[in-house]
């Protein structure tokens, strides 16, 4: 058979369409294509109707459909090695790489999760949690936005360093949430070994004695020093080992330095409607020996490498509270991780901080209802129970459609431990972190409410932790209202801690500035510009005190306030112009002074929200919501929406001279339009205008009274 003579009667054909064959070699001028195959007729290329090419004969299909095999078996691998690639190649999920490929990644889009039939239940509850906690992007912008503030706050070298921690600095923000901060004390350096210092001693120098019969604590020996801001001679308790470091004492000192609205609980710090929670503490930079297993032990992929290797380096904390067991423990201290496990949970992938929103609400709106059990267990357990369930099965369980799997095996730990008795900590086994709380006496209606959990499955827990429908919500969470959340947590920290002095100030500022140069999201961007307007009324306050002579000197003074000024009247829509108004009557611009408080009063009306609040509610979304829209940076929002009370640092050089009085012990915080009326009163009091000034005051009184703030004019 002539196989050729075939082939050739073929390429003299014409198809239907009109369109004549081209050989390959025609197109490719190939006098030769070697081919193995049972056919071995030249492949041909067609023109398709829709412009594309065709071709004919399996020498390429062969080859194309072997690619194809391989693409899609290498697909299937990938998805389902997803969490396990993932941790390798963002194992710090809140760094900017990790958040530009969320945000321009289509799997983070969770409208389009290819849920099954036998999936629908989970996708319910997944709705109902997305919609109270976020997605993730907005989980990992709020972990971002407490590493910022921790940033800023500590650039400035004071004795003190701010460790945001609780679930809000884990990127959790639940109803109730509130905020944990730490006060890590510089002044003392503590080893675990004698062998660890280094001479000569700056510092107060304390040995880490770990106690056998208590783990988890630890006694504080003094090696060196003892008498500085915090700790005094008085505050240690002599024995024959040596002098030891009293936890009673070292409370009791705490509050000569508690600002007046706050109080001492314990070993805690709370502001008077408990919505701050904060704890002075000490740092060890080394971890505990009693620690060294967990850095070695056997585990499956969970925590990365990365992750403990962080941990290894950034030691421990020490806080001033003994076992709860024991009556009297006055010199044991607690080994505290927090540092640690903020690590672990930014190392978290998003199911597993579903997981963990979760578990908190299921403690909250059931286990809690019950008065007999209320107190028995906390959100710590809860996340002790996920570290162990994370690290001992693989990291693909943790997928958004095995939810509730997930949280049934931290159920199932937490019926292990109660059933126990024994809560082991996730760093130190050996530390029962039950003791004092879940004994053989009271762990059995404990254990039938987990047990009921348990066996009603997915759709009571559902039912009782969201008692709605998500379909009959009246508003879903869309992109607008997660980022109007995320303003709102903004607002409430938004206060910066800035020592009053010019080079911390500028050092503050510097740093923000690279912050602003060097991040990827447009949102921490914004926050980072916000902050920078911040401290620039912290700088404008710190220049020398204007004064009314125009001089050579006097002019550099002034240029340098106006730059500050400018840049600080971006934070929101009065507090920076206030402060523009007491520049302008401190040089005695007293018109000029009237024309902005005119301006501040006319901003200050009663839709506007204020920063710095502990809670908002519906109303105030509501009204924040219509001032903006989508389109605006985080900025713009602010100075359309939101009203600050002026900030009014000691020895400032922007109080007014009948005001230096009142401002005293750190910060005053005075409301935008008592201050107004303030400065209105004063300058007409300077300029004569009886009738005005009386008006003023009457308003300033009036103000007072709804803001329940005292001056004396």
């Amino acid at each position: 058979m002539n196989r050729n003579a075939r082939n050739h009667k073929k390429t003299d054909d014409q198809n239907v369409q009109g369109l004549r064959k081209v050989s390959f070699w025609e197109k490719y001028g190939a006098k030769r294509f070697p081919y193995r195959g049972r056919r071995r007729y030249s492949p041909f290329v067609y023109r398709s109707e829709d412009g594309g090419i065709v071709i004919s004969n399996d020498v390429f299909g062969l080859t194309i459909r072997q690619f194809e095999r391989t693409y899609n078996a290498c697909l299937d691998r990938r998805k389902t090695h997803e969490q396990y690639i993932l941790n390798i190649r963002y194992p710090d999920k809140t760094s900017d790489k990790y958040m530009e490929y969320l945000e321009n990644s289509r799997y983070n889009n969770t409208d389009n999760l290819s849920w099954t039939r036998s999936d629908l239940k989970v996708k319910l509850l997944f709705e109902n949690l997305v919609h109270i906690a976020g997605n993730e992007i907005d989980m990992r912008k709020r972990q971002q936005l407490f590493i910022i503030k921790d940033m800023i706050t500590n650039i400035s070298e004071s004795g003190i360093t701010n460790i945001s921690s609780g679930s809000l600095a884990e990127g959790i923000d639940l109803p109730g949430s509130d905020m944990d901060i730490m006060f890590v004390i510089k002044e003392v350096d503590i080893i675990r070994d004698v062998r660890n210092i280094k001479h000569p001693l700056q510092n107060t120098t304390l040995v880490m004695e770990t106690d056998n019969d208590n783990p988890g604590f630890a006694k504080l020996k003094l090696i060196e020093g003892g008498d500085g801001r915090f700790i005094t001679p008085e505050s240690f308790n002599s024995s024959v080992q040596g002098l030891y470091l009293s936890v009673n004492q070292f409370v009791s000192n705490l509050n000569n330095f508690l600002p007046n609205q706050f109080s001492l609980h314990g070993p805690c710090i709370s502001d008077e409607v408990k919505n701050v929670d904060l704890a002075y503490c000490l740092r060890s930079k080394y971890l505990p020996y009693s620690t060294m297993p967990w850095a070695s032990r056997y585990r499956q992929q969970w925590p990365p490498n990365s992750a403990i290797d962080k941990i290894k380096k950034c030691g421990c904390l020490l806080v001033p509270i003994g076992p709860r067991h024991m009556t009297y423990c006055d010199e044991l201290w607690r080994l505290s991780f927090s540092v640690a496990e903020k690590h672990l949970v930014h190392s978290f992938n998003f199911t597993q901080l579903l997981c963990y929103c979760l578990l908190k609400l299921t403690l909250k709106r059931i286990v809690n209802t019950n008065k007999r059990v209320e107190d028995l267990l906390c959100s710590y357990f809860l996340k002790t129970a996920l570290f162990w369930v994370s690290e001992e099965i693989d990291i693909e369980t943790f997928q958004l459609t095995k939810l509730f799997v997930c949280f049934s095996k931290c159920l199932d730990k937490l019926l292990l431990w109660v059933q126990k008795c024994y809560c082991p900590n996730y760093f130190i086994p050996e530390h029962n972190m039950f003791l004092g709380k879940v004994n053989s006496d009271n762990n059995i209606i404990l254990l039938k409410i987990l047990n009921v959990i348990k066996c009603d499955g997915i759709d009571r827990l559902t039912n009782q932790i969201f008692p709605y429908n998500v379909g009959s919500l009246r508003s879903r969470r869309t992109s607008e209202y997660s980022s109007s959340m995320i303003d709102f947590l903004f607002y409430r920290i938004d206060y910066l801690d800035i020592v009053s002095d010019m080079s911390h100030c500028l050092k503050a500022l510097m740093f923000t500035e690279y912050l602003i140069k060097s991040k990827y999201s447009a949102f921490i961007i914004d926050v980072c510009k916000q902050y920078h307007a911040s401290i620039s009324q912290y700088a404008a306050q710190l220049l020398h005190v204007p004064s009314r002579s125009i001089t050579t000197e006097t002019y550099n003074i002034h240029k340098r306030y106006h730059k500050h000024l400018q840049d600080g009247i971006k934070t929101d829509s009065v507090s920076g112009w206030l402060l523009y108004a007491s520049f302008y009557y401190v040089t005695g611009q007293f018109d000029v002074t009237l024309r902005l408080t005119d301006y501040v009063l006319s901003r200050c009306s009663p839709d506007m929200l204020t920063i710095g609040c502990p809670n908002y509610s519906d109303e105030d979304l509501n009204n924040y919501r219509s001032h903006v829209h989508h389109s605006m940076t985080l900025r713009d929002r602010s100075r359309n929406a939101t009203v600050c009370r002026v900030k009014y640092h000691q020895n400032s050089s922007l109080i007014p001279r009948e005001l230096r009085l009142e401002v005293k012990g750190g910060v005053q915080m005075i409301p935008p339009t008592v201050m107004s009326h303030c400065l209105r009163f004063l300058c007409y009091h300077h300029l004569g205008d009886i009738s005005n000034r009386q008006q003023s005051l009457h308003d300033l009184n009036r103000e007072n009274q709804n803001y329940d703030f005292n001056i004396t004019v």
